[in-house]
């Protein structure tokens, strides 16, 4: 048989036995979608600033989340066009953004720029953890970004840069070799940290790894510590109003490491403040956290944060891909935003709670503990956000699904963030509960008020649609039914044939969730807004979304939703 035929045979079959549910319940929505008991709103955006983004890559972690949220600040975030944008392996067009970057500073409606180094330098995170750059290269970056700063010295330049990460580049080909490289780099780490390692064991690994991929990898490191030598000096001359220095998948011990503290000793030896170079743990959420401390000094609110873990492990337990224990990252993600820790609840803006439950620690007894936390500050009018991480990366360790059971009024919650690395998670959280207290001090009036809060839940619902209903169910369904058809590869998706396929199998599964969980106590449930006239309440009565594979992989979705409000009294 031909195996073409007999794959499309395979897919329409697995795509009618997913779409049975599905029609079941479309009908039974009809049924239960009840019409909106108070009047429909339709709330518009108030844009009081501009801001230019060269994001890190074109996903939407890098670029969209931060257009998304600027909304809530009342800015419009203008990011390069998609046709100067990286793809997945194919890097961007440096030559031509850097053009673009400059035409665009020009016009003079820029309030603040925030570029990725790694995008302006080498074309995206993904070419720029491949592709060594030659002096030359470096020397022109830097010269640019002079030239951008002469040019407009009244708009301000925020960087970041992202330091390699303990795995070998892609070039460094062979698993043997890979498990090897990454094995010396760990105990190379723990050395430089001064702590015992077998000195015997270290020789033999260096011994057992081919000259030229050794020197390869530890040749990225000591390219990328030049490079932010170089933007630590730009800094330290006024050129650069900021640099953020991101470590991208890190581990307690390694080379990494090694570079880290020596860049950590080189700001020190220059003075220069956290305000002027700070070094944070994470990449991806790196944009968004610079956008939400620009919005609180542009609006003078330094947020003290008290935070809440779900057991007394959480603090000191070292997440996936995290170089840090968790309360270290917590932290140091409060202080990038220009926030403080709160003492108590009472003496906070708001409260952070922070989940990390783990199956093998025996911590899943905390859900109910996290619910009933959520459901005293609610009562006691106390905003929080939650940080729902799991260990696992699967549903039973979250506790999401508890809160929508308990009827818990989801859109109370001033964020909600469980994406697949702690850094990641924790930056978008805190920035986006930032974003919306800061902008509540500056609301004139209740439709701007309105407004403010449509951005909010908008921001709010996309991130429990992506980051429970697709990361912890819906992504191991898919991957699951695409290797049934014949692919072995999810990270590498052939969406020049088969496109409208695999985004119909991932708009079917996710709209399958989405009709039952939009129809729940927690969804519908009133939830308060404040205005100048007074608190006024809100309720969804319908959502809509949008989404589809950004790259050819399922690791991450476009996703965008529309959320229908009604004004109750």
């Amino acid at each position: 048989m031909d195996i073409s035929l007999e794959r499309y045979r395979k897919r329409r079959a697995l795509l009618i036995l997913m779409l049975v549910p599905l029609l079941a319940l479309g009908l039974w929505n009809l049924r239960a979608l009840r019409h909106p008991a108070g009047t429909p709103v339709s709330p518009q955006e108030t844009t009081a600033h501009h801001v230019i983004l060269v994001p890190l890559d074109g996903r939407p972690p890098c670029r969209q989340f931060v257009i998304d949220a600027g909304r809530i600040g009342g800015t419009e975030v203008v990011t390069p066009p998609h046709e100067l944008q990286d793809y997945y392996s194919q890097p961007g067009d440096t030559k031509a953004m850097r053009r673009w970057l400059l035409e665009e500073v020009a016009k003079g409606t820029t309030d603040a720029v925030f570029l990725s180094v790694d995008q302006l330098l080498y074309g995206g995170l993904l070419t720029a953890r491949e592709k060594q750059a030659t002096s030359a290269e470096v020397e022109e970056f830097l010269a640019f970004l002079r030239e951008l700063h002469e040019a407009n010295p009244a708009v301000p330049i925020y960087a970041f840069s992202i330091l390699p990460r303990l795995t070998p580049q892609d070039t460094i080909d062979g698993y043997d070799e890979r498990r090897d490289i990454m094995a010396y780099s760990r105990l190379a780490g723990r050395q430089a940290a001064g702590l015992p390692v077998d000195e015997t064991k270290l020789a033999a690994l260096k011994a057992k790894i081919p000259p030229a991929s050794l020197e390869r990898y530890l040749a990225h490191f000591r390219e990328n510590a030049t490079l932010n030598e170089r933007l630590i000096d730009l800094t330290h001359e006024g050129t650069l109003t900021r640099l953020v220095l991101g470590q991208d998948d890190g581990e307690e011990y390694g080379i990494p490491n090694i570079e880290k503290y020596a860049l950590l000793d080189y700001i020190k030896s220059l003075g220069l403040s956290d305000r002027q170079v700070f070094l944070t743990h994470g990449a991806d959420e790196i944009a968004l956290s610079l956008l939400a401390a620009w919005h609180n000094e542009q609006t003078g609110y330094a947020p003290k944060i008290f935070v809440a873990y779900n057991d007394p492990g959480a603090r000191d337990r070292v997440m996936p891909y995290m170089a840090v224990s968790t309360g270290v990252c917590t932290e140091e993600k409060i202080r990038l935003t220009g926030g403080s820790l709160a003492a108590s609840p009472e003496e906070a803006d708001f409260t952070l709670l922070v989940s990390t439950n783990d199956t093998d620690k025996d911590t899943l007894w905390s859900r109910g503990a996290c619910v009933r936390l959520l459901e005293d500050n609610l009562a006691k009018g106390q905003p929080t956000a939650l940080v729902d991480l799991s260990k696992h990366f699967n549903a039973d360790e979250t506790v999401l699904p508890q809160l929508i059971a308990a009827a818990f009024p989801v859109n109370h919650l001033l964020a909600y963030a469980g994406w697949n690395t702690t850094s990641n998670a924790l930056g978008t959280a805190i920035a986006q509960a930032c974003l919306y207290r800061s902008s509540l001090e500056t609301v004139s009036g209740e439709d701007e008020a309105i407004g403010l809060a449509a951005a909010q839940v908008r921001f709010l619902e996309n991130r429990i649609l992506e980051d429970y209903f697709y990361l912890k169910e819906d992504i191991d369904t898919i991957n699951g039914t695409l290797k049934k058809a014949g692919y072995t590869n999810t990270a590498d998706l052939d969406l020049d044939h088969n496109y409208r396929w695999a985004n119909l199998m991932l708009r079917t599964s996710m709209t399958r969730h989405l009709l039952v969980y939009k129809n729940t106590a927690a969804f519908r449930a009133p939830f308060p807004v404040a205005a100048p006239s007074g608190t006024i309440y809100l309720q969804l009565h319908d959502m809509q979304a949008d989404m589809s594979f950004p790259w050819p992989r399922t690791f991450e979705i476009y996703l965008e939703t529309t959320p229908f409000m009604s004004r109750v009294s």
